[in-house]
């Protein structure tokens, strides 16, 4: 049986540009992604979505959009990741490097897929249009996609 764990990630989007994070260390360290982590005991996703994208990027969000909901497997570990997606498309603050992350902004005909988890690629178009989304895939290590499912809903 596998066991959960409650996870977020945020993707700050500007017209024709989105905010990613070099991960420095850690899980996903050598990519390009949002900005997220573990939900903390007490604290809801929306809070800890929050947290996590001030303290990998240094910015603070008047209203985050929840997008997706996407579940990863990985061959060999009885840990389930569920990820909680959310778009902020206004911000305060400037971007700024932490231990974790180092911020750039892309042009969103120039996102650096082929330095990213796998999956962005199927799913990164469905978010950048604002629309909502359901997602499973099952990694083989951290680059090789077994199988996935991906659709596209009304609400989450």
């Amino acid at each position: 049986m596998l066991s959960s764990k409650l996870l977020t990630l945020v993707l700050v989007v500007r017209p024709g540009r989105v905010l990613l994070g070099m991960k420095k260390r850690g899980f996903g360290a050598g990519k390009w992604n949002g900005f997220g982590g573990k939900v903390q005991p007490g604290e809801t996703i929306e809070d800890a979505a929050r947290r996590e994208l001030l303290e990998e990027s240094g910015l603070t969000v008047d209203s985050l959009e929840k997008v997706g909901n996407i579940k990863f497997e990985f061959v060999g570990d009885p840990q389930l990741l569920d990820v909680h997606v959310f778009r902020a498309d206004t911000y305060n603050g400037e971007p700024t490097e932490s231990e974790e992350m180092r911020p750039q902004w892309f042009e969103c005909d120039q996102i650096p897929f082929s330095q990213m988890w796998a999956d962005d690629i199927m799913w990164f178009p469905l978010m950048l249009q604002k629309k909502k989304f359901l997602g499973y895939f099952k990694f083989q290590g951290h680059d090789v996609i077994l199988s996935h499912k991906l659709e596209e809903v009304e609400e989450l």
